[in-house]
């Protein structure tokens, strides 16, 4: 008879969901887990990793078009093989999957593949027919994407499950959302060959990010082939002989463009519908739960985590959750996440990555108490091991407190960005200042040291600019 009975039940099985279970078990709790679709949710199956195991086959196809550049002769005919990157990109996910099922089970979590729903106090029904009991539920239940009424998904019009899973490169792509999953999409198909048109409302690409970054970003896109609209909209759509016409509201300037295909990256909405929250205290807000800095809900017992309890949207953010709360839940000392020490990636070439406040934020910060930033630049063009690489164009950008020497905020847009932002991030986590990161140690040569410079310019010392 299987059990029905736990200390806790965690409702998703993406980054966060089973993350949490897995710390939950290893705190001695008895632990269920229910997942209605795949082990490791949006992330592992149909967002981040299958979205970079496509962005590493075109950065293996990139390197092999240039590689005469290095010495390697023979190589630049190179061409993309669309349904091998897809299948390798869903194989990887696929073992992933398997990996998350295995950690199940080796923790002692009992998987229910159901959707679940508030049934009252420390209660859940399964859309099997059983009813679960705990003392804590958390709901991980995450995010989709966003629809948009002037382009309705479908054959033509994709989210990101059916970008990832095309049966061929369209001729002509128009990405609508310059975020972060826009921004990876239209790298990935202009590798392999689209006509890519990239469009925001906003007035640049990548808006979350600091301005001088995101402008960096554009011109490279630009570079790239990729067409960039800002302060663009699409008003309607229209399904042609061969693809999709839309009508295009740029800044009140009306045009029209066709392409073979869409991709809508406009942002995600949270998975609020069917758990039950209306019988309950839990209180949702733009389509997301919301919570304490201890992921509490309104409703006792009950939490929320990851994508559904609000930005940032990153899976990251919800592991880190996860754990916050089953050792909130265990009597452990912790302390709510700051968001401003959570890292941002995007995964585009370049990428780009950032922690902490943009300078024109950090520059409003501090006046508010009538103080000043000092903000330090290094271009990879003076980083030996970039040169090497031959891949010495991007930045990175530091922004300190004068007065205190607290890092506000780290940016870097660079091919390799996503894996230096962590040393800013240990940094801000360590509350380290401009003086502690001054007389660290960088190996040589490594793209690292240009974090080191950068934090040297702020302070008017940089040794190879």
């Amino acid at each position: 008879m299987t059990k029905t009975t736990f200390d806790l039940v965690v409702v998703g099985g993406g980054p966060g969901g089973y993350v949490a279970a897995i710390r939950a078990a290893q705190l001695g709790m008895s632990v269920a887990l229910v997942e209605r679709a795949e082990l490791g949710g949006i992330c592992l199956n149909w967002g981040c990793i299958p979205t970079k195991a496509l962005l590493h086959s075109a950065t293996v196809l990139r390197a092999c078009r240039e590689a005469a550049h290095y010495g390697v002769a023979g190589a630049g005919e190179a061409r993309p093989d669309l349904a091998a990157m897809v299948a390798r990109s869903r194989k990887v996910a696929g073992r992933l999957g398997q990996g998350v099922a295995h950690l199940m089970k080796k923790n002692g979590v009992t998987v229910f593949a159901a959707s679940a729903k508030l049934a009252g106090a420390g209660r859940l029904a399964l859309d099997n027919g059983a009813t679960l009991s705990a003392k804590h539920i958390i709901l991980a239940t995450g995010a989709r994407a966003r629809e948009l009424p002037a382009l309705p998904v479908g054959e033509r019009v994709w989210a990101y499950r059916q970008a990832l899973v095309p049966a061929e490169i369209p001729k002509s792509l128009l990405v609508v959302g310059a975020g972060a999953i826009g921004a990876e999409f239209a790298s990935f198909y202009r590798a392999v060959g689209a006509e890519v048109t990239l469009i925001d409302m906003t007035a640049e690409i990548l808006p979350q990010e600091d301005a001088e970054i995101s402008a960096l970003a554009r011109k490279a896109f630009e570079k790239q082939g990729i067409r960039v609209l800002t302060q663009c909209a699409v008003t309607s759509s229209s399904l042609t002989a061969n693809g999709v016409k839309v009508v295009l509201d740029q800044q009140g300037k009306r045009s029209e463009l066709e392409v073979d295909r869409v991709i809508v990256a406009a942002g995600i909405v949270g998975n609020v519908e069917n758990l039950g929250l209306e019988q309950s205290r839990v209180k949702v807000e733009k389509t997301h739960i919301v919570t304490d800095g201890l992921c509490r809900t309104g409703e006792p017992g009950v939490y929320a985590i990851g994508d559904v309890a609000g930005a940032p949207w990153l899976a990251h953010k919800a592991s880190h959750e996860a754990v916050l709360c089953v050792e909130a839940i265990a009597g452990k000392s912790v302390h709510p996440i700051d968001p401003l020490r959570i890292p941002a990636c995007t995964y585009s070439y370049p990428q780009v990555a950032s922690i902490g406040m943009s300078e024109a934020r950090a520059r409003e910060h501090v006046a508010k108490t009538g103080g000043e930033i000092r903000v330090g630049k290094f271009t990879f063009a003076g980083n030996g091991k970039a040169i090497a690489m031959g891949e010495d164009q991007g930045l990175v950008k530091t922004v300190f407190d004068a007065r205190s020497g607290e890092l506000l905020g780290a940016h870097i847009i660079h091919p390799e960005a996503s894996e230096l932002i962590t040393g800013y991030g240990v940094a801000a986590s360590l509350e380290a200042t401009e003086e502690d990161l001054m007389h660290t140690v960088f190996a040589h040569p490594t793209l690292s040291e240009t974090l080191h410079e950068s934090v040297l310019s702020a302070f008017g010392r940089a040794l190879h600019a």
